[in-house]
């Protein structure tokens, strides 16, 4: 009998705490994606180290090699564009907060000179607004006008990885045949 009544009161016990863990679920676990936070901004008032390293802010997935185009110079109260362009592999994939693989998250950290901030909304072009829409721009710190935060970054164009050789190993090759489908790209 008293091992029945042991038997009993371990079974209400889990059934309570089950309940339990499964109420601060519901009431807690709104959305995990909604709660994605932005880890250094959270932790450092400037994004770049003392190594000179910038520091991550959307997440920890790796540095990739990047392409960036600005002007030389800029005068006082002018409007000018950044470019940034980040070549990664498509194929690759992440694990999501519903566990699924899905796309990487790309985004940037652009550290402008001091003085330098976003243009508001009122003196950006139209032509920039259609390019702009869909990215998501923050500010790093709220004190730090020159420090921005871009994406997650859509995907817009897809780049290969790199030229296709068009000779095989140990093949004869004529004068002036191409090596690869990239003109630039010369020898082995």
């Amino acid at each position: 009998m008293q091992t029945r009544n042991t038997f009993s009161w371990i079974k209400e016990e889990i059934t309570k705490s089950i309940s339990i863990s499964l109420m601060i679920y519901i009431i807690t676990g709104d959305s995990i994606s909604n709660a994605y936070p932005i880890f250094a901004q959270q932790g450092y008032e400037n994004p770049r180290e003392a190594t000179g390293l910038i520091v991550c802010a959307n997440c920890h997935l790796a540095n990739k090699p990047e392409d960036i185009e600005v002007l030389q110079a800029v005068l006082l109260d002018t409007l000018f564009e950044a470019v940034v362009r980040i070549p990664y592999d498509m194929q690759l994939k992440q694990i999501l907060a519903n566990g699924k693989k899905g796309a990487l998250n790309v985004g940037v950290v652009l550290i402008f000179p001091e003085g330098f901030e976003l243009a508001p909304p009122d003196r950006i072009a139209p032509k920039t607004k259609e390019k702009i829409v869909n990215l998501p721009f923050q500010n790093y710190h709220p004190t730090k006008k020159n420090i921005l935060v871009i994406g997650l970054v859509p995907v817009v164009d897809i780049i290969p990885l790199g030229p296709e050789h068009l000779v095989l190993e140990d093949e004869s090759i004529k004068l002036d045949q191409p090596l690869t489908n990239n003109p630039n790209v010369v020898g082995f």
